[in-house]
């Protein structure tokens, strides 16, 4: 504290010795000066291009320091310093967004009992889309059934199998496959389902437990 009042008495000091030496300063509403490479002391109304690669200071007509001015940056430097600034933005954006999260989070799953209420609705509704799938099934298992019937009748010489039923062979194969495909597919989305569960479990477990310590410290 002491230093920075020593550093006002010699700015003020300064200042002074300034407008005495130089009355031009006087009609200055703020005074530029730093200490350029060279070291010396320069003083202007205006920022000094001297000292443009190193901090140099505005002050007041008392001798008080109105700012400090920071070195301009080069061309490259100040992309380097746009893409710095960039990163902590989008950093500070990630934690608010995960933080706002968190609480929605919390708020929707009260306690581990709502959030099983809602993984077991979740899976549910994905095995009613699997037990219409596997009915389809069983009615493409019969399809076949007659279709395989009506095949037997050209069992000794398959050449001779009408193109309108081997059109209905081949679109039955087709059914067939694309109905197992979706079926494997709803069994993939039950893992994800519970993936995504175990999860937002995993993370719930440390904001209740975040929630109780905070509760228990009031």
């Amino acid at each position: 504290m002491s230093g920075q009042r020593g550093n006002g008495r010699v700015s003020a000091w300064l200042v002074g010795v300034l407008l005495i030496c130089t009355p031009w300063l006087a009609a200055a509403q703020s005074i530029y000066t730093c200490v350029d490479s060279k070291g010396r002391r320069l003083t202007h109304d205006r920022p000094i291009p001297d000292c443009i690669d190193r901090e140099q200071r505005e002050l007041n007509s008392n001798g008080t320091v109105k700012r400090a001015i920071g070195p301009t940056l080069t061309e490259r430097e100040a992309d380097l310093e746009d893409q710095r600034q960039r990163k902590e933005s989008e950093e500070r954006a990630r934690v608010q967004e995960a933080k706002r999260r968190d609480r929605a989070l919390v708020a929707r799953y009260q306690n581990p009992a709502a959030h099983d209420a809602e993984r077991a609705d979740a899976l549910r509704q994905v095995d009613e889309v699997i037990a219409i799938a596997k009915r389809r099934q069983a009615d493409l298992d019969q399809q076949r059934t007659k279709l395989d019937a009506e095949l037997e009748f050209y069992k000794n010489d398959p050449s001779s199998v009408p193109a309108a039923l081997k059109q209905r062979v081949a679109e039955h194969a087709s059914d067939v496959a694309a109905q197992n495909r979706f079926i494997a597919d709803q069994e993939q989305e039950k893992k994800r389902v519970n993936a995504r569960f175990d999860t937002e479990l995993a993370r719930l477990r440390q904001l209740w437990a975040q929630r109780g310590s905070a509760t228990a410290d009031r």
